[in-house]
């Protein structure tokens, strides 16, 4: 199948055979070049009228995406203080619950008034999440921070009573009396001696009680641990502090049981029996000192316990 195009002028015969293949693209180009117009008469309107108007929506568009990525920014650091500040207000609950239990176990507080396991009953009106949504990140840094000192100074106030708790124990247990022995026997007194070393008379400031190694050695009084290591000559010794000028020592140990600044009570074992430091066999060497001065503590020993 052909098409044939025939032209005549006054002057001039023009004549064109087309194939199939030659008019059927003809009309492929036509319906392109119409449907390219029809396209951009209809989206004339969606499109900007000017490179001006194009270039402001992009830096809308890109301001906005900008704007999006700032407040995921600021969120993070914040979702971070946030978390932070929860996990100190956590920590600083779980020493307020364990300074309560130990104070209301000193009074001897029933544990069903006091129970630091559970929550106290509470009430009230409720809250929706529009009024908590309204609150930002600062306020809410703000009112965690005021809570968090209002924990530090609860927290402090109970180790104030806990504190006074403690010290009336002691001062009703702090007289001295009784041996630092559970089991043993007086093996030197205090005075004037002969050395067990070189033979020579030697000032012995203290008492000595002998037994089997590793028996308990007991506190006569309670007190603060003011020395728990090795000294020269002593060995392994434990010093406690009683008050109003007085201390009592423990030496020759083989196991301390105490460290500095523990709180002892009266009775209480604060080492095993040794031959440490300057001594020819297990026992301990007790010592008292009143101003820092050893004196014999013979009569306290064999003192009436309150």
């Amino acid at each position: 199948m052909s098409l044939t195009l025939l032209y005549r002028g006054k002057n001039v015969r023009f004549s064109m055979r087309l194939n199939k293949l030659h008019w059927l693209s003809a009309v492929l180009c036509f319906a392109l070049l119409s449907g390219l117009i029809v396209y951009l008469m209809l989206s004339t309107n969606e499109k900007p009228n000017s490179t001006s108007d194009y270039l402001a929506s992009q830096v809308i568009g890109s301001s906005e995406n900008n704007d999006i990525e700032t407040k995921n920014a600021f969120k993070k650091p914040q979702l971070t203080a946030v978390t932070m500040k929860l996990a100190e207000l956590q920590s600083h609950v779980l020493r307020l619950n364990a300074l309560g239990e130990r104070l209301a176990e000193n009074a001897n507080i029933p544990a069903q008034e006091f129970n630091f396991a559970q929550l106290p009953p509470s009430g009230g009106p409720s809250t929706t999440t529009s009024e908590i949504s309204k609150k930002s990140f600062a306020q809410l840094l703000v009112e965690i921070s005021q809570l968090e000192n209002a924990l530090n100074y609860e927290e402090n106030q109970l180790q104030m009573l806990e504190s006074l708790t403690l010290g009336h124990h002691i001062e009703n247990s702090r007289y001295l009396s009784g041996r630092p022995i559970a089991k043993g026997w007086l093996s030197s007194y205090f005075g004037l001696r002969k050395d067990p070393f070189n033979g020579k008379p030697a000032m012995h400031k203290g008492i000595d009680f002998a037994g089997k190694e590793g028996g308990d050695v007991i506190a006569t009084a309670s007190g603060v641990v003011s020395w728990a290591d090795n000294r020269y000559g002593y060995g392994q010794l434990v010093e406690i502090n009683h008050g109003e000028g007085l201390k009592t020592r423990y030496g020759h140990n083989k196991k301390l049981l105490v460290n500095v600044g523990d709180v002892v009570t009266k009775g209480q074992v604060i080492a095993r029996m040794g031959s440490t430091g300057r001594s020819t066999g297990p026992h301990v060497h007790y010592e008292i000192l009143h101003n820092n001065k050893q004196i014999n503590p013979l009569k306290f020993v064999y003192r009436k316990a309150k």
